[in-house]
């Protein structure tokens, strides 16, 4: 055995934690709208963007090129994204919402907000702290 506390292991507590709030945030709007995790982040990165690349998508969002590629064709089946290939290369692909897509996500801001304040709640007064400690760690591309 050795010294090591994986329970006080800052990278393994930061995994624990954001799969956790990800599946409680899920929670509130999978049922509702048929959607998980992968395609919400889709959505909520589409609704601040108005089109991007599929190459785009996986660098904002941090998933993998199949998992964008599997949630994206998901929201475009259920009508919440179009597709739009460029015509020089048609391994570009660019995605943004429908109008469908852009009244779920009317739909689902506020329950994220409502969500997030409940997260702030728990934080307390360590707000500030708290925000300038991630935003040290994301780094300035984030």
């Amino acid at each position: 055995m050795t010294d090591f506390n994986l329970a006080e292991f800052l990278p393994y507590r930061f995994s624990v934690v954001a799969q956790k709030m990800s599946r409680e945030f899920e929670s509130r709007y999978c049922d509702r709208f048929g959607i998980r995790v992968a395609e919400w982040r889709i959505v909520a990165h589409l609704s601040q963007t108005g089109a991007a690349s599929m190459r785009e998508i996986e660098r904002r969002v941090d998933l993998h090129k199949s998992r964008v590629s599997r949630a994206a064709r998901r929201l475009e089946l259920a009508g919440y994204v179009s597709r739009k290939s460029d015509p020089g290369d048609n391994r570009l692909v660019e995605l943004r919402l429908t109008a469908k897509g852009v009244d779920m996500m009317k739909e689902l801001a506020p329950l994220a907000s409502q969500y997030q304040e409940e997260l702030l709640a728990k934080i307390g007064s360590g707000r500030e702290g708290f925000d300038r400690a991630i935003g040290s760690l994301l780094g300035p591309d984030q």
